[in-house]
């Protein structure tokens, strides 16, 4: 490979969540990566785990004025309190989720078909969108699109891809 040629970006690794943990930290990721270098989010990223309580959604979703403030001056993440805000939104989110469907697993087979789950976590996260759904599903292990269809049909319809 020539010097300065980029090499293609692996795919991301995909997982078999096991706690509703493993789903908050897949989309935290997605969130904090939304107009990031992702090559920065994942060196930073044990700092987050860290940082975010093992991203337990019950932990993060009591969190409190003084924790926010105590996270926006932690050096180990990326300080951007819109994404913090948000982080804690989604964990609240998913712990109602818990409530109401018994788990991220159930909660995700009642949306349906690819398109309908994309717009449903777009409407109930924060700081996700098409292509922070997309993440987040296929590294969760559900059904996706191939990538470069996904995002042709994106670019076709006027979105940013």
């Amino acid at each position: 490979m020539r010097a300065g040629t980029l090499r293609p970006m692996e795919p991301p690794a995909i997982i078999e969540p096991v706690r509703t943990a493993d789903y908050l930290e897949v989309l935290s990721k997605a969130v904090f990566e939304s107009g990031m270098s992702w090559a920065i989010v994942e060196a930073k990223w044990p700092g987050f785990r860290e940082a975010f309580s093992g991203f337990d959604p019950a932990t993060i979703a009591s969190y409190s004025p003084d924790e926010l403030d105590r996270l926006m001056a932690d050096t180990r993440i990326i300080r951007n309190r819109r994404k913090i805000e948000a982080t804690v939104h989604n964990a609240q989110a998913m712990v109602e989720i818990e409530r109401e469907y018994g788990g991220m697993k159930p909660y995700l087979a009642s949306l349906g078909e690819f398109a309908g789950t994309v717009t449903a976590l777009k409407k109930r996260f924060k700081h996700v969108g098409d292509f922070g759904a997309y993440y987040f599903l296929y590294v969760v292990g559900e059904a996706v699109p191939a990538h470069h269809e996904y995002r042709a049909k994106l670019l076709e319809s006027g979105k940013k891809a």
